[in-house]
């Protein structure tokens, strides 16, 4: 009997690892290539829509201000963010170029994607942009001044992202999962061993 347990463990084991790299192998897959690039004027400098977000911040010399748009980005339709960088020192602006990078805003997660590396027009940044997923993103701006490199992160939300994250999501899964496969096997063993019970007490 003890061959027995020990092959049920070892199958139920094995049907775990492989039930959660197929679990991670989906999610990476879902995450992939949310974003496409989209030149500088995907929205027009007149449109009327109001920026979803605006940031001021201050980092090193130079003072940045970050505005998205639409008001609300939806996932499949165009949107930008607009970058204006000044010097603190003279307000004189920043004529050098500026590479966007987009991430999702999530545990556990490396993955970036470039959408554009855009130059100065009328002192302003635009980067186009087009989602596939909704979700809560980080898009960073780098650019180098005076030999010194500068990165600054944004938030962007796209549409009504889940409450917690796909990741987080299969996590939890994952360890309820867990919980039933124990369950199960301590009832399986239970039945096995009151079963080996009565055919000593018959012999």
């Amino acid at each position: 009997m003890r061959i027995i347990f020990i092959n049920v463990k070892l199958i139920t084991i094995k049907a775990i690892v492989v039930s959660f790299i197929i679990l991670i192998v989906n999610v990476n897959t879902l995450l992939a290539h949310h974003v496409l690039g989209r030149p500088s004027y995907s929205l027009s400098e007149d449109s009327n829509t109001p920026p979803s977000l605006q940031i001021e911040t201050q980092i090193g010399k130079y003072f940045v201000t970050y505005m998205a748009f639409p008001a609300f980005p939806k996932p499949n339709e165009s949107g930008r963010v607009n970058l204006y960088i000044r010097k603190i020192s003279n307000d004189m602006p920043y004529t050098g170029t500026v590479t966007f990078i987009v991430k999702d805003d999530k545990w556990f997660n490396s993955r970036q994607e470039i959408i554009g590396t855009q130059k100065s027009i009328d002192n302003v940044y635009r980067q186009g942009f087009i989602f596939k997923s909704e979700g809560n993103y980080i898009i960073s701006a780098v650019f180098e001044a005076d030999g010194e490199p500068y990165t600054i992160d944004f938030p962007l939300q796209i549409g009504s992202p889940w409450p917690i994250a796909p990741l987080s999501f299969l996590l939890v899964s994952f360890i309820i999962f867990l919980v039933l496969i124990k369950l199960l096997i301590r009832k399986k063993l239970n039945r096995l061993k009151t079963k080996q019970h009565q055919q000593e007490i018959q012999a």
